[in-house]
């Protein structure tokens, strides 16, 4: 669906950006991918690896309104991965990370608007259910003004849908490269939050894979939750440094000892079909009436029961210290 198309992704100079555009260019033939980003160098540093005729670059603020508009002239489909995201950086900066994370959010969806993009799938986070910092709380902001955003289209074609997932095994930021860095640099101990402490777990590659299908799947005001695997934060250090001890620190600022992306709360508008879930709009859309049971692509699904959870804690699928190996091996790839 995406041979002849022209992509917009905000962000794109960022780990999943990279990544995506990497598929994108090995598996369809797009007319134009517009990366939209505000670092110049991260830019420059891109093009040296992704400089196919069809690359644009487009030096812009998700905050600038008019610029982003402009950005999105002719533009099919758009991917929102802009965002500020670091947990503690948003506690002690609570201003920036919401101009970024609700407004930009605000400005993706009027420029789609006004440029009658086709789809457009903003990425979120399980910290954005039942949040607890300041970095989940802007997200699920973000996800209510997306899921919204199919209301303020009104007779347009243009449909907004949301794929939020957990942590990506390798991503800039994320645990994995940190342990690495310390046991490459001689540390006697792996620094770690709390014992109990585990998270959900994807790959880079599957989350992209993931995104790409939901363009496929999605009618308009979908959160889509792929069913991935938890991991202990002790068995991540155990298999990465089966020798080092290990020191626990205490929790950080704004973080939990479980994450969720489905919360019981929202069990009775939450679908389960074959490898993901589906948290339905609770508001309804002018002219649709779709259940969400039966996706674009014919996929069905069922209710689950009341008072569902997805739970990083209580999940069903945790991976043990070879799987973890092998999935780092994958981050690495």
């Amino acid at each position: 669906m995406f041979n002849g198309k022209s992509i917009l992704i905000t962000g794109g100079t960022g780990s999943f950006g990279k990544q995506y555009i990497k598929t994108i260019l090995d598996r369809y033939k797009p007319r134009r991918i517009v990366v939209y980003s505000r670092d110049e160098l991260k830019q420059f540093d891109m093009q040296q690896e992704f400089n196919d005729p069809c690359m644009r670059y487009f030096i812009g603020d998700v905050r600038d309104k008019e610029r982003l508009s402009m950005a999105m002239r002719g533009i099919d489909y758009v991917i929102h991965a802009a965002a500020l995201k670091q947990v503690p950086a948003a506690e002690y900066n609570p201003t920036e990370c919401i101009r970024t994370n609700i407004q930009g959010a605000e400005n993706v969806i009027h420029a789609a608007l006004e440029n009658d993009v086709e789809k457009v799938i903003a990425l979120s986070t399980d910290k954005a259910a039942n949040p607890i910092n300041l970095y989940g709380a802007t997200k699920l902001c973000s996800d209510k003004l997306f899921v919204a955003g199919n209301n303020l289209a009104g007779g347009r074609d243009t449909r907004f849908a949301v794929v939020r997932y957990g942590n990506v095994v390798g991503s800039r930021g994320s645990v994995v490269p940190f342990f690495q860095k310390l046991i490459y640099n001689g540390t006697d101990h792996l620094p770690i939050t709390h014992k109990d402490m585990t998270r959900f777990w994807i790959t880079l590659q599957e989350g992209v894979d993931f995104v790409l299908t939901n363009f496929q799947r999605m009618q308009g005001g979908e959160i889509f939750v792929p069913k991935i695997p938890s991991v202990r934060i002790v068995d991540l250090a155990s298999a990465m440094a089966p020798n080092l001890p290990h020191k626990f620190v205490g929790i950080r600022p704004g973080e939990k000892l479980h994450e969720v992306m489905c919360p019981s709360d929202d069990s009775h508008l939450t679908f389960e079909f074959n490898n993901h879930y589906v948290i339905s709009p609770s508001i309804k859309f002018f002219g649709q009436s779709n259940g969400y049971t039966i996706n674009a692509l014919e996929e069905k699904g069922q209710p689950v029961a009341q008072g569902f959870e997805y739970n990083s804690g209580n999940n069903s699928y945790f991976l043990d210290s070879e799987a973890i190996k092998q999935y780092n091996h994958l981050a690495q790839a």
